[in-house]
């Protein structure tokens, strides 16, 4: 067994994460200066929370986009093929957390959408191995 991809996969992830904490931190700046603002704007209020999770899940794509610049990283994807999966993980990982307190989707959408990310990296593996092994 290989255990190159695993590395690969690993290292992916990783940044994607970490864009994706950069990503959030960005948002949550935003959405703290609204509502210190004194804005009582409900559409601005509803516009902020759903751009969380498509703003965290843009972290998520641009990580693996700019991971799969390294060499050896081997086929590179559409952004919107990635986007897509991330974006899945973080509204489904958002809008079963919000219930619970609407604060806490930064929970949901990282444990989600990291899952997302990885499934994504396993199906993509699988297929480039598949390929290779033909």
């Amino acid at each position: 067994m290989n255990i190159r991809p695993i590395g690969g996969l690993l290292v992916r992830v990783i940044i994607s994460v970490v864009f994706a904490g950069i990503f959030y931190t960005g948002w949550m700046a935003v959405f703290i200066a609204e509502f210190r603002s004194g804005l009582d704007s409900i559409l601005l209020k509803a516009i902020l929370w759903l751009a969380g999770p498509i703003v965290t899940a843009l972290g998520f794509a641009t990580g693996i986009a700019i991971s799969e610049l390294f060499p050896g990283s081997g086929e590179k994807s559409k952004f919107i093929n990635i986007f897509k999966w991330s974006l899945a993980g973080c509204a489904i990982g958002a809008g079963t957390v919000v219930w619970f307190g609407p604060m806490l989707i930064v929970f949901g959408m990282f444990v989600v959408g990291t899952a997302s990310i990885v499934l994504r990296e396993i199906i993509r593996i699988r297929k480039e191995q598949r390929n290779v092994s033909s």
